[in-house]
Order: C-alpha cells, then structure tokens, then sequence
C-alpha cells in the first residue's frame, strides 16, 4: 500500500488485492464509521442498460461518478465492501450500473452527516460533468442526480476534503451467478 498526497484536501491511497472486500478495506485502514463517498467507475463501450424501474440508461465511453452515503451498520467499509461485490438482488440504481462498468476508484470522508447532496451539488456544477439519468441514486431527495458522467477522468471537486482509494488493478463487476472466490480474484 503506497500513500500520497493528489490534490489540495485530498490523501491517496493505492490499494493492492486482497482475498475479501471487506479484508481488502480493513487493510487499508478503511473504518467501519458512517459517512459519504463516490465512485469512480468505467466504461468502454455504448450499451444500454435497464435501471429498475427508474427506466433504459444508454451508457456511453467515459467515466462515471456515483455519490451514496453509508450512515448505517458497516458504514463507510461496508458500503464499499457490498459495491466490490456483485449483487445478487438488485436494491440501489448503482447495483444496475455495476455489473457494466469497472471500479476505478473511490472517494470518501467519514461524517455522521450525510454529505452525499453536497457533494451531487458540487459534481453537477463542474463545467465537464453531465447527468446521463435524472432521478439516479436521488429518488428519496430532490438532487437532480447522484450519478454523473465524464468523458475524461474526474478529480474530486475542490473543498469535499476526501481520502482517494486508487485500485491498483480495476476491479471488474461480474454477473451476479459468479462466486464468491472469483469475484475476489478479479480484485
């Protein structure tokens, strides 16, 4: 595991593999503490996608950003942990998006407040940000959207004051049939 500094307010952490999601967090120091947090996801190809009931997504090549908050048990480790996991029952919007795209990063600070509509606010307000899916991850708000997409790689907005979880090998989502042990090797 390798520190570094990336931007103002913001501490980088490379991650190397591990066996389990949840030991791969804990190993980095990741804490079982609520807060928000983003990830930073890719996709290659064009493909559209069914949401639920929230309607087709038509995801494009680019970058996308998914804002939640982990206020609950687990908190921030146990949310990251259940989003490096295939699902095997779809419950959130970002469940849908997973299983297409590649996990390129995460970002996070720990607060008992949720943090997630500001930081929606900020990620919609960055000129090269765009809302592919209006109502995604923000049905219980009145955000706009909790997913944003960029066509080139995003930092974290100025002032959310984050820690950067960079995956040293991106992390492919698998279908929801696959094991537990493959998924874990593809981390």
């Amino acid at each position: 595991m390798t520190s570094y500094g990336c931007c103002r307010g913001e501490s980088r952490t490379t991650l190397t593999q591990s066996p389990e999601p949840n030991t791969f967090f804990a190993r980095t120091g990741v804490q079982p503490s609520p807060g928000t947090y983003a990830l930073l996801l890719s996709f290659a190809t064009d493909e559209l996608i069914q949401v639920g009931r929230l309607g087709n997504l038509r995801l494009q090549p680019g970058f996308y950003v998914y804002i939640g908050s982990a206020l609950g048990s687990g908190g921030v480790r146990g949310r990251l942990a259940h989003h490096m996991r295939p699902a095997e029952r779809f419950h959130w919007h970002i469940d849908y998006l997973q299983k297409e795209t590649k996990l390129e990063a995460v970002w996070f600070c720990y607060n008992r407040k949720s943090r997630e509509h500001d930081w929606a606010r900020r990620f919609a307000a960055m000129p090269e940000a765009s809302v592919p899916m209006a109502g995604f991850g923000s049905s219980d708000c009145d955000c706009e959207s909790h997913l944003f997409f960029f066509a080139k790689c995003p930092r974290p907005p100025a002032r959310i004051g984050v820690i950067s979880l960079k995956l040293k090998r991106t992390v492919q989502f698998l279908p929801a049939q696959a094991s537990a042990r493959s998924t874990a090797a593809s981390l």
